[in-house]
């Protein structure tokens, strides 16, 4: 992946800092072992109060890092090395990414190892790090009480007065949709000893700010782990339910691995860390670069519930090959360059086969027409279910979920046969990785959209959550802390196995698992149609369209824009959202306008377009293609709330000058908007729209609004040049 040069420029300028050795060149000379990147030193101390301390390369002070804590065979056992060892040489991950592992026998009790692992570049103030534990003889995890006893670290927020948590897993009724959220944590919350969910908590003095945060995932406030304050303003981050059960082995064939975390010092305030930590997301979260790019995608899913609500017909009438193949060679005029199936190309769940009554061919036909365009195939799962009659049922029955300790029963999937749930933290998740493998080699598949999957599920015994001498709530909260775990380890798995691929998590609903763990290997797939009518107004489920955001027009834009507050901190490339393509013209503009913001995702009635509407969406988005490099990059900058006259989003890499200016108005009337960053001087505008220059560089937009809708510029572009669909 193509590297931001600014991170470095960042790290050298705000710490004045010289520039150091790479990750891989080992340190020498030194009493303990140390890392150096090109802003962060790491000494690994080994001590009660700091097994590892994090610096920056200037001489502001280090932050001491507590050693986990964990609870065994009745005990606390502080996981303090007598020494900590390099094991093996650091290991590239690509790029700048490198791996460093440490290794010590823990003073406390010998039969106990802790082994601490580094990722990290040269290119952020960003490190991940995780904790793993060994035995060489039998232990066994404890609780006293109801609540987890592991302490994963603790540190201090001394001398930052400034405190801010962000949440990512908020669920707000008003979109359907989570959302990001940022609390001040005050001097007052300390005092109260308040516990926070985060992920994400970060302190500033305004010159410099500490980020922590851990790779989890769960919807506020159902937390799996916590941050618990003190008075002191310091911290610990640990296990609240789920990360282990009693009795759970700790021996030479069972360590324990914690979940990964991360940490951070980044010379600047909270907005330069929240810039810092988008870019380390985007280049260094995750080794699968394919889940970073923009790419266009179509989704046959709102086609499908448009048939059965407007002309009364099953959602599975219009999965055929016959209109499959009608939807692509539209798609392709609009620029599309992944086409997603969504339910019902498949003949029973499970096996996950091509259902050969709505496809004779299977998916030759389809995989031929859209690699003669260059585009992708893209295929909807739900990866809990396998039909009763199912190879997969039959050979992973004692995997079927457990509920309330009965076998959950069969039910049935989208118009397919009746499916019984089964078990993801069981081997059917190695199972199903493999059908997800086969189904690539048999059909070119690299986009898999994975749907209905519940943070709780299972209460079951012999799964691997659990046993029978654990109580059914033991085993369900860590079936739930497990599950997000499962997931990205599948997702990660299938990215290694099939270069290129993507996974998309379907979180349309509340009570998923949403968080930073799934990030490191895939996506979210965000909002389908928004609030229900039934949330408050009593309809006949069956007979009415229960859908309120599901018509053309700005409406279903607003919804889904809100989304957006995520790029302050994670890329919007990583929420793939959809939004309808209908004539005429002034909604097919703020569809447009909405998608090459963020979000990348179409869906609707295709053949219905107006051949001036497809090619409306063929030329804005060719346009697009040649900065969408650059807007991906570039954090954003916004003026006035979604919905409102005027809503700005600018997206300019500072490098380059390239990228966009949207704005958006819902009454008539004249808007001006002069650019934050200095831009390039080629550029195209929507008719109406008319660009000046400052002093400075910075573009000066006038747009003519007749009628709500919206104004793009693209800066960096020119009429006829067209970069290549990817």
């Amino acid at each position: 992946m193509a590297r931001h040069p600014w991170t470095t420029v960042v790290i050298l300028l705000g710490c004045a800092a010289p520039v150091r050795p790479h990750p891989l060149a080992p340190a020498t000379g030194a009493a303990v072992p140390v890392i150096q990147a090109s802003g962060l030193r790491i000494e690994l101390t080994s001590q009660p109060q700091a097994l590892w301390t994090l610096a920056p390369a200037s001489r502001a002070p280090a932050h001491a890092m507590a050693p986990p804590v964990f609870p065994l065979d009745g005990k606390q056992v502080t996981a303090v090395p007598t020494r900590l060892e390099r094991v093996g040489e650091p290991v590239s991950l690509g790029s700048d990414l490198v791996e460093h592992r440490f290794r010590g026998v823990l003073a406390q009790d010998p039969s106990l190892a802790l082994e601490v692992r580094f990722r990290l570049s040269d290119l952020s103030p960003i490190l991940r790090f995780q904790y793993r534990l060994t035995a060489s003889v039998p232990h066994g995890f404890s609780r006293a009480g109801a609540e987890d006893e592991l302490v994963l670290f603790g540190t201090g927020f001394q001398g930052l007065p400034r405190a801010t948590e962000v949440r990512l897993s908020e669920f707000v009724e008003l979109f359907h949709s989570y959302t990001l959220s940022e609390r001040r944590v005050e001097a007052r919350d300390f005092d109260a000893r308040l516990g926070i969910m985060g992920p994400i908590l970060v302190a500033s003095d305004g010159r410099r700010t500490m980020l922590l945060a851990y790779e989890h995932g769960s919807q506020v406030p159902d937390a799996f782990l916590r941050y618990e304050l003190r008075p002191d303003r310091s911290l610990t981050l640990r296990a609240v339910k789920g990360s282990y059960w009693r009795g759970q082995a700790l021996d030479q064939a069972h360590p324990y691995e914690t979940v990964w975390m991360q940490a951070g010092l980044v010379a600047g305030d909270e907005e330069r860390t929240a810039e810092a930590y988008r870019r380390f997301v985007r280049d260094e979260l995750s080794t699968n670069e394919e889940t970073r790019q923009p790419r266009l995608y179509y989704n046959t899913w709102n086609f499908q519930e448009r048939n059965r609500w407007w002309n009364g017909k099953r959602y599975l009438d219009s999965m055929n090959a016959e209109r499959m193949l009608a939807e692509i060679e539209v798609a392709h005029r609009m620029g599309i360059e992944t086409f997603v199936l969504d339910t019902g190309w498949y003949e029973k769940t499970g096996d996950w086969a091509v259902s050969r009554a709505r496809f004779p061919q299977a998916l030759q036909p389809i995989r031929r027409q859209l690699e003669g365009y260059g585009m992708k195939l893209g295929l909807s799962f739900n990866p809990t279910a396998a039909a009763a009659s199912s190879r997969a049922y039959a050979q992973n029955r004692a995997y079927v979920m457990s509920r309330n300790g009965q076998p959950a029963t069969a039910s049935p999937v989208w118009e397919t046969e009746e499916s019984y749930p089964l078990c993801l933290v069981s081997p059917w998740g190695e199972a199903f990785l493999e059908e997800l493998v086969r189904l690539h080699q048999e059909t070119g598949v690299t986009y898999y959209k994975w749907d209905a999957v519940d943070q709780y599920g299972c209460d079951g015994p012999g799964h691997g959550h659990g046993t029978e001498a654990n109580t059914g709530q033991e085993r369900r909260d860590a079936y739930a802390f497990l599950l997000p775990l499962r997931l990205t380890e599948i997702a990660r798995k299938l990215g290694e196995r099939i270069p290129g691929s993507v996974v998309d998590y379907d979180v349309t609903e509340p009570g998923r698992a949403v968080g930073l763990a799934f990030l490191t290997a895939g996506r979210y797939h965000f909002i389908n149609n928004g609030p229900y009518y039934q949330d408050d107004v009593p309809i006949d489920l069956e007979k009415d369209n229960w859908n309120l955001f599901f018509h053309k027009g700005p409406a279903r834009t607003w919804i889904t824009r809100s989304t957006y507050g995520y790029d302050k901190w994670i890329p919007s490339e990583l929420f793939l959202t959809h939004y309808l393509p209908d004539d005429p013209e002034a909604s097919q503009m703020v569809t447009l306008a909405s998608l090459i913001v963020g979000h990348h995702g179409v869906w609707g009635d295709l053949p219905t377009v107006s051949p001036e509407g497809v090619a409306r969406f063929g030329r804005i988005l060719g346009l697009w293609r040649q900065v969408r490099d650059a807007m991906a990059a570039a954090p954003p900058v916004r003026s006035g709330p979604i919905g409102g006259t005027a809503e700005v989003h600018e997206k300019i890499d500072q490098l380059t000058g390239r990228g966009a200016v949207v704005i958006f108005a819902t009454a008539a009337g004249p808007q001006r908007y002069v650019s934050e960053h200095g831009v390039v001087s080629d550029y195209w505008a929507t008719p109406g729209t008319r660009v000046s220059f400052d002093k400075g560089g910075r573009a000066i937009v006038d747009a003519a609004f007749e009628q709500p809708g919206a104004a793009i510029v693209f800066f960096g572009v020119r009429e006829g040049r067209q970069e290549a669909v990817r």
